[in-house]
C-alpha cells in the first residue's frame, strides 16, 4: 500500500528533517509529504511498524553503569510520558521514559521523528521534533513543543496524560557538529525554532574540550513567548566569554525591558554575528517560513539547503558559511 504513495509523489516532496540532499546517499528516514493535505506518509514498510514488545518503563532513574541507546533506526519505539510541565500560554515541557540504563543515543545535531495516529485516519501522523535534554541524560528525554491551534500533533501531544505512550524515531542528523573545525558560530532564532540550536548551544558549553564561541539571537512576539528563557540565561551567566545571548521581541510590555525590538534586521546581524569575511564560522538559522525568507532564504525543493538569500547575502555570507536548520 505504502508503496502506491511513493510512486505517485514527485521526488522533490521527499523530505529529511535535516538538509542532506533528500532521497540521496547521505538522506536518512526518508518521509513522503503530502503538500496538498499536510498529511504525512511513508516510503517503507517499517516506518508505520513498532518493535514489538519495545516499551520504555514509566520510572527512569538506575544506578546501572551500563548505558545503551534508546533510538533505533529501523523501528518506532513507544516511550512513555512521566510528566507535562506548563512553559507558557501555549508551551509545555514533556518528559519521556527512558528503560533505565538508557540515553537516548542522539547524535549533535540531530533530532527524531514522532508518530502517531489522530483521530480516525488510517494513516499515521508524523512529525520531527528536537529534543532539549541533555545527550547523556540516562533514563528519560524532553521535549518543548508549542500547541499550534491547528497543529495535529502538537496538539495530539500536549493531550497526553502521564502513562501514555509516544512513539519515536532516529536519530535523523541535521548540521554534523565537530569539537574544534569551528572558531565561531552565530544563530539566529525565532520562535520554537530554538530547540535545535538549545540542543547545540547546551553540547557546546559542557565539553570542556569545546572553545568554539557561541551568539545566539532569539526573535519572539513578546516576552512572554521567550521558551528556554531560564535554561539559556544560566548557560550565558555561566559561561559570559563563550556565549552572548540576545534576544529581540516585536514591541515591549514594559519599560523593564532591557532587551532588543522589532524584527530581525541588517543592523541586528552585522551586530551580533561573526562577519562573513572570518574564517571558520558558521552561521545557523531556524524559525517561522517569513523569517527563514528574510534572514536566510527559505530551503530549496526537496528541502535542501537551497541558495542563501535574503540578510545573509546582503552581508556577503556564501553556502558554507549558513546552515539552515
Amino acid at each position: 500500500m505504502f508503496a502506491s504513495f511513493r510512486n505517485t509523489i514527485p521526488r522533490q516532496f521527499v523530505r529529511t528533517y535535516s538538509t542532506t540532499p533528500a532521497g540521496g546517499s547521505n538522506g536518512k528516514k526518508v518521509i513522503w509529504v503530502s503538500l496538498a493535505t499536510g498529511a504525512v506518509v511513508v516510503g517503507a514498510y517499517y516506518f508505520s511498524s513498532s518493535k514489538k514488545g519495545k516499551i520504555c518503563p514509566l520510572s527512569g532513574s538506575s544506578n546501572n553503569e551500563s548505558v545503551s541507546k534508546a533510538l533505533d533506526s529501523k523501528w518506532f519505539v513507544g516511550c512513555k510520558l512521566l510528566e507535562k510541565t506548563p512553559v507558557n500560554h501555549d508551551t509545555a515541557r514533556f518528559r519521556f521514559a527512558l528503560e533505565p540504563d538508557q540515553e537516548l543515543g542522539l547524535d549533535i545535531t540531530s533530532c527524531i521523528l514522532v508518530k502517531a495516529k489522530i483521530g480516525s485516519s488510517f494513516i499515521p501522523t508524523m512529525r520531527p521534533y528536537t529534543p532539549v535534554s541533555p545527550q547523556d541524560a540516562r533514563g528519560y528525554f524532553d521535549l518543548v513543543i508549542k500547541h499550534y491551534p491547528n497543529g495535529k500533533m502538537s496538539g495530539h501531544i500536549h493531550s497526553l496524560a502521564p502513562g501514555d505512550i509516544l512513539e519515536i524515531n532516529g536519530p535523523m542528523t541535521k548540521y554534523p557538529y565537530k569539537t574544534g573545525a569551528l572558531k565561531e558560530v552565530g544563530l539566529i532564532a525565532g520562535g520554537s525554532g530554538i530547540t535545535p540550536m538549545f540542543q547545540l548551544i547546551q553540547h557546546v558549553l559542557e565539553d570542556p574540550n569545546d572553545d568554539t564561541k557561541l551568539t545566539l539571537i532569539f526573535a519572539n512576539k513578546s516576552e512572554d513567548d521567550i521558551i528556554l528563557r531560564s535554561q539559556l540565561d544560566s548557560l550565558a551567566n555561566n559561561h559570559p566569554e563563550q556565549f552572548k545571548l540576545h534576544y529581540i521581541i516585536d514591541k515591549a510590555s514594559s519599560n523593564d525591558w532591557k532587551g532588543d525590538t522589532g524584527y530581525v534586521t541588517k543592523e541586528l546581524v552585522q551586530k551580533y554575528m561573526p562577519a562573513a569575511g572570518t574564517e571558520g564560522i558558521l552561521v545557523g538559522v531556524c524559525g517561522p517560513p517569513p523569517m527563514m525568507d528574510k534572514v536566510s532564504g527559505s530551503k530549496g525543493l526537496g528541502f535542501k539547503q537551497g541558495k542563501v538569500g535574503g540578510i545573509l547575502k546582503e552581508l556577503g555570507y556564501n553556502s558554507q558559511q549558513v546552515f539552515k536548520f
